[in-house]
């Protein structure tokens, strides 16, 4: 028997309605059908996130550590298996497909070491913050100890690694694109602008509106993971030939420009002070050292898509990490 997390069932009852309860109604039945489908033993404890149950296993054919995971198809979630396989052919540094069943979206994955993500690197364990558009659970105010600051560049460092990577790779066809979400956001703007309470939060959105106005007609075509934070990045397991290895997993894969790629680094684990350090390093990271002003831009049209949907739910303030990440950008030329 399977036991859902109860705060599985509360995200997906508040951000899927009806859909989420039928998701959660079917876990049971999906994880009993794809152990016995696929030969699998369980190996471990329940993982879960926003979005999806994990249940480590092992294929009892061969003995191969892996993750069977269950989750709710949606626009952001089919794009996953697609964007995975190509960036395995690429040897982009993605985890690995095992299996996929496309009606359900299940997914079987390489095993990687789930004790060991990249938030570690930083001082911080799992949970510290990740999650949906890259969470927050950092330093207000910026004012940390020297040795911790540097653990935590080191950590930024090695996502920008891993962003290069996979970065680098066309997106294949047939995807969600970022022209798609910026038309949609862009066609928003005015209403969400005009709704938020502060005026010197409405001038800073409008800011970011125009900024995202410059670039919209280019949005680009690499393969985007979209929610790359320091827990969506785990160690490489040694019985996998990975050892050494930061492996990325999880996207909510589009096709789109790399600059858009740059926000959850910055709001995850957030450190005011450290806003501007780390958009250098990652703008560097991916060669956009002399195309910075794109970059912000594109950085600027994550804070307008956050503000588009927080306001959609009836928000009526920017979240305080994102506003200063706005600013902080903003006050760069």
């Amino acid at each position: 028997m399977i036991d859902i997390p109860d705060e599985l069932i509360a995200t997906q009852y508040a951000y899927n309605g009806e859909a989420g309860r039928a998701f959660v109604a079917a876990l049971p039945g999906l994880a009993g059908r794809f152990l016995e489908e696929w030969g699998l033993r369980r190996d471990g404890a329940v993982m879960y996130g926003m979005c999806a149950l994990v249940l480590p296993v092992v294929r009892e054919a061969d003995g191969v550590p892996a993750a069977l995971k269950l989750q709710l198809v949606d626009a952001e979630t089919v794009g996953e298996p697609v964007a995975l396989r190509a960036w395995g052919a690429a040897g982009a540094g993605a985890v690995g497909v095992l299996g996929h069943d496309p009606g359900t979206g299940a997914l079987l994955l390489e095993r990687l070491d789930e004790g060991r993500p990249l938030s570690g690197m930083a001082g911080r364990g799992p949970g510290a913050g990740g999650g949906g558009d890259g969470g927050g659970g950092g330093v207000p105010g910026g004012s940390r100890l020297v040795g911790e600051v540097a653990d935590a560049r080191r950590a930024v460092t090695v996502l920008g690694e891993v962003l290069a990577r996979l970065a680098a790779v066309p997106a294949p066809e047939g995807l969600r694109t970022l022209g798609d979400a910026v038309e949609r956001m862009l066609a928003a703007a005015p209403g969400v602008v005009e709704r938020l309470a502060d005026e010197g939060e409405r001038r800073l959105l409008a800011d970011c509106v125009a900024a995202v106005r410059e670039v919209a007609g280019e949005p680009g075509d690499r393969l985007l993971h979209w929610d790359l934070h320091y827990d969506n990045i785990l160690a490489g397991r040694v019985d996998a030939g990975r050892a050494g290895e930061w492996v990325a997993l999880d996207p909510k894969p589009l096709a789109g420009d790399p600059g858009f790629e740059l926000f959850p680094a910055l709001d995850n684990l957030f450190d005011a002070g450290e806003v501007v350090w780390r958009f250098d390093a990652l703008t560097e990271a991916l060669g956009m050292e002399r195309d910075r002003g794109r970059a912000r831009a594109w950085t600027l049209g994550r804070v307008l898509q956050n503000a588009v949907w927080a306001v959609g739910d009836g928000e009526r303030e920017l979240a305080p990490d994102h506003a200063e990440i706005a600013r902080r950008l903003l006050a760069v030329r």
